[in-house]
């Protein structure tokens, strides 16, 4: 069973692990290995930025947070960011979570959603924001190191909520 849950204090410790994890493996996420707590805490963790964290029977198992895409008059639009353990991929955690945050969205009085920054290389993600609702809306040529690739597009996707 799948619990979405907003984060406490002590899901710090998880998120961390899972960042560093997801960060090192250089071929999905902007932050590298070189990122430190501090300022991933404040990324993911730290207002404005809301997180929640995905448990399936028990196991810290991903996590996602939900900001403003920008301040002053862009602050109607958000950002979000998502990390799935490797351990729970593959078994649609990931677009759960997009759901989940895009309610969230609502909620918290957002307009829109916009990814800034998708690996284009990185498929499976590209496929699950589309199957939720974004549309691929720009692509900066070459905006990512890729561990293995060398340099990848990245993807702006946005949608309304």
């Amino acid at each position: 069973m799948t619990i979405i849950r907003k984060s406490l204090a002590t899901d710090w410790s998880h998120v961390w692990e899972l960042f560093r994890l997801v960060a090192a493996s250089g071929d999905v996420f902007a932050y590298d290995e070189s990122t430190t707590q501090e300022a991933a805490r404040k990324l993911w963790f730290d207002p404005p930025a809301v997180c929640y964290v995905a448990e399936v029977d028990g196991q810290f198992s991903g996590t996602y947070y939900v900001r403003p895409n920008a301040a002053g008059r862009g602050n109607h639009v958000a950002n979000a960011g998502y990390m799935v353990s490797p351990t729970f991929r593959g078994r649609g955690l990931a677009r759960t979570l997009c759901e989940h945050s895009l309610g969230v969205a609502r909620e918290l009085g957002f307009t829109a959603m916009q990814f800034n920054f998708v690996v284009a290389s990185n498929v499976a993600a590209v496929r699950t924001w589309e199957t939720c609702g974004f549309a691929v809306v720009g692509r900066v040529p070459g905006a990512f190191r890729h561990v293995e690739l060398g340099f990848v597009d990245a993807l702006v996707m946005f949608r309304t909520l």
